[in-house]
């Protein structure tokens, strides 16, 4: 989300049908520039990944969304090697979500990324061992067997994920107060665990929590319409009250302040023994 602006005013009615007019394909925050803010990772995931593209054979990005974070880390692979090195079907995608799927492909088509429809919960459709590379930022959930399946030996999984109670302040305003196993869920400790279990090597582990600010309520109901899973079922006729509630207090005591939670996983798999 990009840095604040100052608005004119608009009525509740006006920022709620803007914020539920706007498409939810993609992960183009771009919309949010003036009604959202929120601070970035230190270690800048994209630009990273692109370095790791820059070195490796054969890549898999998994759940890639619109394809928009691997379109920049592409980017960021050409300007470290200095030229294109990025050969056709050598880069591959996964997406579940059909209008993300053809979103993706009109983006990253052009590069000779092939993004293959793959539900969230299947198994990967490629075969064992098939990448050097295995990307993914903001997985819903990291299938670690799969994972270390399709990985070669010596090969790297590398991604963002979120992490436990990310945005809560948000969630639990709409939701009330959630159980600690929610609140624990996709704890940095247990994914380890996951990795570790599935024979990967975690190399590198680091989380942080990071401040978001919604400056408007057209803000909220966007990112709860793009963000499925922070309040499940949301739509604003169910909402509304407690919509129109926020709306006040965001207008009389400035932004609503929530923090996200990210955690970068840099894990290897074993190079096969003798």
């Amino acid at each position: 989300m990009a840095e604040h602006t100052q608005r004119t005013f608009e009525t509740f009615e006006d920022l709620v049908a803007e914020g539920a007019a706007v498409p939810t394909e993609g992960w183009d925050f771009s919309w949010f520039e003036g009604r959202a803010t929120e601070a970035r990772p230190s270690w800048g995931y994209a630009r990273a990944a692109g370095g790791r593209l820059a070195r490796a054979t054969a890549a898999l990005d998994i759940q890639t969304g619109g394809g928009e974070v691997l379109d920049f880390a592409l980017d960021a692979a050409a300007q470290e090697s200095s030229a294109q090195i990025i050969p056709s079907r050598s880069v591959v995608a996964t997406e579940g979500w059909p209008p993300n799927v053809r979103k993706a492909s009109d983006l990253l088509s052009a590069r000779g990324v092939v993004v293959v429809a793959s539900p969230e919960d299947a198994p990967l459709p490629f075969a064992d061992e098939a990448f050097d590379l295995v990307l993914s930022r903001h997985p819903v959930r990291a299938h670690w067997s799969e994972i270390a399946r399709v990985l070669r030996p010596g090969g790297t999984y590398f991604a963002q994920h979120v992490g436990p109670a990310s945005v809560f302040e948000l969630v639990e305003y709409f939701l009330g107060p959630q159980p600690e196993a929610v609140r624990g869920g996709r704890h940095p400790d247990r994914e380890r665990a996951g990795a570790e279990a599935a024979g990967l090597e975690v190399v590198d582990l680091r989380a942080e929590r990071l401040r978001m600010e919604f400056h408007d309520i057209a803000a909220v109901v966007h990112f709860l319409r793009k963000v499925v899973w922070m309040v499940p079922g949301f739509t604003v006729e169910e909402y509304e009250p407690r919509l129109r509630a926020l709306h006040r207090r965001i207008e009389a005591e400035g932004p609503f302040v929530a923090h996200s939670t990210r955690h970068l996983f840099d894990a290897r798999k074993p190079e096969r023994r003798p």
